[in-house]
């Protein structure tokens, strides 16, 4: 089945933000992969609010990895969010293997977010030109995402 839905998008508007939304599908997932990874790894001092705190921002990245899919869905564009698409196109920073001190992981975690943030608020303004529904949705996620950017540093700040 190639195109069984309907875009209320034109054809360029539609595969421009079928490709922004791709990217954002690859990224959020890979977040909260990265989340997960950094969650079994953490440890020191801190290691409890830093091990709970991933929970939070894993399960933020989920909600707005379905909001982004069914988006993409809902424009007509077949969401891709096996493992081999988001580990071919994702391009965040990873996550170091193995046991990670609590403050490494929150380091980690606060440069993951800036590097998603800045990707995010560039497609913003991309979406702007093509699908102000997507560039609403978007802005929901980097309003979450620069909260979660936020909590994050504030605790590298008392480290």
């Amino acid at each position: 089945m190639t195109k069984p839905i309907s875009s209320p998008l034109n054809e360029d508007d539609r595969q421009t933000i079928g490709a922004i939304l791709q990217s954002t599908l690859a990224e959020l997932i890979d977040l909260s992969l990265i989340g997960k990874q950094a969650h079994w790894n953490v440890v020191g001092r801190q290691f409890r609010s830093v091990h709970l705190h991933l929970d939070e921002l894993v399960a933020m990245a989920r909600t707005h990895t379905d909001e982004v899919a069914e988006r993409a869905a809902a424009i007509g564009v077949a969401p891709n969010g096996k493992a081999r698409t988001v580990a071919e196109t994702s391009g965040l920073s990873g996550f170091p293997d193995g046991w990670t001190s609590d403050v490494d992981t929150v380091e980690a975690i606060v440069a993951v977010l800036g590097e998603l943030i800045k990707r995010l608020r560039m497609r913003i303004d991309e979406a702007d030109k093509s699908d102000l529904v997507t560039q609403d949705l978007l802005i929901e996620v980097v309003k979450d995402l620069e909260q979660q950017h936020w909590m994050w540093q504030a605790q590298q700040a008392g480290a």
